[in-house]
């Protein structure tokens, strides 16, 4: 996201070259950023991400995953003076009307919702410099201490670990706070990037180019934006603007190093066999922006914004795309398909709703941005090519203990099973060779998962989530008979 510092920055190199007598003539003056004090703005927003993983799957079905949500968010400036702005952001993670039917394919809202509950906040008050870019939240204390009760009562009155990283997470919020505004209303630094607080001259077709560094792990990274005014439209009062950002190429390569180690580590096995142009390519990594704004000539404000950034690192690519539209206005840009699309490839998440101040937050910062791309932690390793033509038999697999605790991820109750070192060899080898297909969990002849198996499962531990309590407890105590045993299959 653009910076305070830097927005003015680029708005002022943007004076010195407008100002040049060359675009005086036949150019179109963009107002200062004088929004109307009082008034409640409504925009729909609508989201996605796509992670493509298919240089390291040979199974599309393991390769790729589309996420998206639908939100309508509220903005109101309560007040602006000549240092700044104090601004409201009314949230909700309801699907908008219009798209209630379609509500299995978005799965950030119920991931926004539980992010809500885990802050204990549906509004934040912002103060922003006069481009609208927020520079400081008011309430951090009360949602801190919402947060530490949350962890320190946890579900069930057991407190939340503090391995679970929570507690870090914690940390990073009180060192800098603006990490609850990205989390949670992005969209203010996003309608920011289009409003300047000093009217500015353009010319249509005409692109000015800036530069500055962004920090990326302790590594300087030259970014290259170009900003263009694309068209007008003197009936609606409005200019369309287009921003494209690219961060160099080597820098950025260079500051993905430790990460793309992490993931060739993950798999290892697969990496071994890179020619020498894939591991040079593996080893390549870009990141670039393209964003449409529509800014108002009335007032400066935004009135809509597209954008899609662009990760490619360690032969992955994630995609994000986002879309605000100001309600009371017209819409006029295009969306990308991935956010109108009837049918998506989406990841198999059962999510849990938090119900209340009593149960422990899940991993705040992951309830709504995209997921990652799996590091070593995960400590995978990828069937070979041909597996996908091999008949998969099913497996038993003995039982070393079923306890019921806390899930480190969701903090909902989870049923955590570790098998005997000989089973847990059997499941590795059997989730390598399923990879891409439905598997289902059978515990006395019952079905009590059917999961996608997109990764191997190698240190033997499965969890089971997101069920009824009493249930988890019935599961456990069955499994904790002698000689208990788990039957895997592939779903029929």
């Amino acid at each position: 996201m653009t910076s305070p510092h830097w927005k003015r920055f680029v708005w002022f190199c943007l004076c010195l070259t407008l100002s040049h007598p060359a675009w005086s003539a036949g150019g179109i003056e963009i107002p200062g950023y004088a929004p109307a004090t009082g008034v409640e703005r409504s925009y729909r927003v609508q989201k996605a991400t796509e992670t493509d993983m298919s240089f390291w799957f040979d199974k599309p079905g393991a390769s790729a995953m589309t996420m998206r949500g639908a939100f309508r968010q509220r903005m109101t400036v309560l007040s602006l003076d000549e240092d700044g702005m104090r601004v409201r952001w009314s949230l909700s993670a309801d699907l908008p009307e219009g798209i209630a039917g379609l509500a299995d394919s978005y799965q950030m809202n119920p991931l926004y919702r539980n992010s809500l509950t885990a802050y204990g906040t549906a509004a934040l008050e912002l103060e922003t410099d006069l481009n609208g870019n927020p520079r400081d939240l008011s309430g951090v204390d009360q949602i801190v201490a919402h947060m530490r009760e949350m962890a320190a009562n946890g579900l069930g009155g057991i407190p939340a670990a503090r391995e679970s990283g929570l507690y870090d997470i914690i940390a990073k919020i009180e060192a800098n706070p603006l990490q609850i505004v990205v989390a949670l209303v992005p969209e203010a630094q996003l309608l920011a990037t289009g409003q300047s607080y000093q009217a500015e001259t353009m010319e249509i077709g005409q692109a000015s180019a800036t530069s500055r560094d962004e920090d990326y792990v302790g590594v300087n990274v030259p970014v290259t934006s170009t900003w263009t005014l694309e068209s007008t439209d003197a009936t609606a009062r409005t200019a369309t603007l287009s921003l494209s950002e690219e961060a160099d190429a080597a820098a950025f390569s260079q500051s993905q190093q430790p990460a793309i180690a992490k993931l060739m580590n993950g798999f290892s096995e697969r990496a071994k066999n890179l020619t020498a142009d894939q591991l040079a390519s593996v080893k390549r990594a870009s990141k670039n922006r393209s964003v449409e704004l529509v800014v108002s000539l009335n007032d400066g404000s935004t009135l809509e914004a597209s954008e899609i950034v662009t990760v490619e690192a360690g032969g992955t690519t994630l995609r994000t795309y986002t879309h605000i539209q100001r309600e009371d206005m017209p819409a006029s840009l295009q969306l990308p398909a991935v956010l109108t699309a009837k049918d998506l490839q989406t990841p198999d998440l059962h999510i849990e709703p938090l119900p209340s101040a009593e149960a422990g937050p899940g991993i705040l910062d992951e309830l709504s941005t995209p997921p990652a791309p799996p590091t070593a932690s995960q400590d995978t390793t990828v069937a070979a090519a041909n597996d996908a033509a091999k008949a998969v038999a099913p497996v038993s697999l003995e039982v070393k203990s079923a306890e019921v605790t806390l899930s480190p991820v969701s903090y909902d109750h989870g049923l955590n099973i570790e098998l005997t070192p000989e089973s847990a060899a059997k499941f590795r080898d059997f989730t390598q060779a399923a990879l891409g297909r439905q598997t289902q969990m059978l515990i006395n002849d019952k079905v009590v998962m059917e999961p996608w198996m997109r990764e191997p499962i190698m240190d033997g531990r499965i969890v089971l989530a997101g069920t009824d309590r009493k249930e988890l407890e019935t599961m456990a105590e069955q499994l904790r008979v002698p000689a208990a045993r788990i039957l895997v299959r592939l779903r029929p």
